[in-house]
């Protein structure tokens, strides 16, 4: 019998934490099937950050690394510095990239370090409780904004992809969603695209995954897809922002 469909070899055959619906485990197999197809498991290296992936070095089938809250892309430097024929990639949540990293995805994106940052937005602190998180959207209830974020007191959703976009040694900026089949195929070859852009040494890229989070946004796993379609695109749109060779 031919085989269609199996587990990717850069997945190990742990069953995931991650709650039901969540859509980590979707981004998880797409870093791990672009892994695959570029033959690159074995000189691949991931860095976790602190948030829901946390448990990520249990679930990638290759060399990983746990860096301290926010640290992800610092850590990731310092391993691509001395390992520079390996290929390295951080896996981040918007509170541990976009709050208390912002920094560190900054500068290394300003440097043009040439990693590659899978970025997770579902708009919230997922592991801690729920929280507000900097790309919480303008009326988003949370457990810190129980009536809604309010702009005047605290400020508009960070959009990374278009912030990101402006450092010249971005070379690679894009965002999807896995919210329908069509925009898993399509997050799929942009991620793919920001491993290659590493392999070839071109610099910095970035991916940023429109994602759910059903537990703390109270919705059925359903809902939330409808939910993201709904409220996260309108704010968040999808595309590539920088892509390879463009003039800087």
């Amino acid at each position: 019998m031919k085989v269609v469909f199996e587990r990717p070899t850069a997945l190990t055959d742990k069953q995931t934490h991650y709650c039901p619906g969540c859509t980590h485990g979707i981004i998880h197999r797409l870093v791990a099937e672009s892994i695959d197809e570029l033959e690159v498991r074995e000189k691949t290296i991931g860095v976790a950050s602190v948030g829901c992936s946390v448990l990520a070095y249990d679930y990638f089938n290759l060399d990983m690394q746990q860096a301290a809250h926010g640290r992800a892309p610092a850590v990731a430097t310092g391993i691509k510095r001395v390992h520079p024929d390996k290929v390295v990639f951080t896996y981040q949540g918007d509170g541990d990239l976009a709050s208390i990293g912002m920094a560190e995805i900054v500068h290394a994106a300003a440097r043009g370090e040439k990693i590659t940052v899978i970025f997770v937005n579902n708009t919230i602190y997922g592991m801690t409780g729920g929280q507000m998180a900097p790309t919480s959207l303008v009326g988003q209830k949370t457990t810190t904004s129980p009536l809604g974020r309010k702009a005047e007191h605290c400020g508009y959703p960070i959009r990374m992809a278009e912030l990101l976009s402006t450092l010249q040694g971005a070379v690679s900026v894009a965002r999807v969603s896995v919210h329908d089949i069509p925009n898993i195929i399509k997050a799929k070859k942009a991620i793919k695209k920001a491993f290659e852009t590493q392999i070839k040494g071109e610099g910095f890229a970035i991916v940023e995954v429109l994602s759910t989070c059903p537990t703390n946004w109270g919705l059925p796993p359903l809902d939330a897809l409808k939910w993201l379609k709904e409220n996260m695109i309108p704010y968040y749109p999808l595309g590539e922002y920088r892509t390879p060779g463009e003039v800087k």
